[in-house]
């Protein structure tokens, strides 16, 4: 594992992009930088830190194993190893938020953005940008947000964290490298955030309506138990999830 150190940096995903463009790049190539100045997340969200105190990085993946559309299980695999090792940091009551958002006790802590890299018209690697709220308290204006030290009361070495995540994401790696995938979206499905309990979602319209999330189809969309028991597919544009 290659490890380049930034004080600050505009993202970590965009200079690793640029990087792989001009050079060829160690698998689990990782950037991190004590300050991100425009962290970004999905459908092109910012992510704030506060300087020093959270992990910022992202790692350069070869994942010419899947196909373009197969993309998600890395997602899936991702989250599942970021939940993996956050258990052995004690940090309680984990679930995934749908696509990749980490929770703990209903608060977000993690974030992740996964770009691909496209060679001859097929997957060649990813990057994969996680922005874990660790050590900051202060969260202004912004209710759901928490923190490890916020779980736990624990201060955490920021390396250590660092290691434990990208040594979990090289375990979670082999069932995509080896195909286990029905197994890595059954793991995910369970992980979950309010599967099967009725929740509260809104459309691209605004509005608001009741269901039971289900699971995930083969594509990553959300599936959802709406009234008279139809399921429908949901892509991440077309509806939240309400807390």
């Amino acid at each position: 594992m290659h490890i380049i150190k930034l004080n600050a940096i505009d993202s970590t995903n965009s200079y690793l992009k640029k990087l792989s463009a001009t050079r060829t790049l160690e698998d689990y190539t990782v950037v991190i930088t004590r300050q991100q100045t425009r962290g970004r997340g999905q459908m092109g969200t910012s992510w704030a830190s506060e300087a020093g105190k959270n992990l910022t990085f992202s790692v350069y993946k070869k994942i010419s194993c899947i196909r373009k559309e197969e993309l998600f299980y890395l997602s899936m695999a991702t989250s599942l190893a970021i939940v993996s090792a956050l258990k052995k940091f004690n940090v309680p009551q984990l679930k995934i938020k749908w696509p990749n958002d980490i929770l703990s006790a209903n608060l977000k802590i993690c974030g992740v953005l996964i770009e691909s890299i496209i060679k001859k018209g097929e997957l060649d690697a990813a990057v994969i940008g996680m922005g874990l709220n660790v050590n900051q308290t202060d969260f202004d204006g912004l209710p759901n947000a928490g923190s490890l030290k916020l779980a736990t009361g624990t201060t955490y070495n920021l390396d250590e964290l660092m290691y434990s995540i990208v040594g979990e994401l090289k375990n979670h790696e082999k069932l995509i490298t080896d195909r286990t995938l029905i197994p890595l979206k059954s793991r995910y499905e369970e992980a979950l955030f309010r599967k099967d309990k009725p929740s509260t979602f809104k459309n691209t319209e605004g509005e608001l309506f009741m269901g039971f999330i289900r699971g995930i189809s083969e594509a990553g969309k959300l599936v959802i138990l709406l009234e008279d028991e139809v399921q429908k597919e949901f892509d991440l544009k077309e509806v939240k999830l309400m807390y």
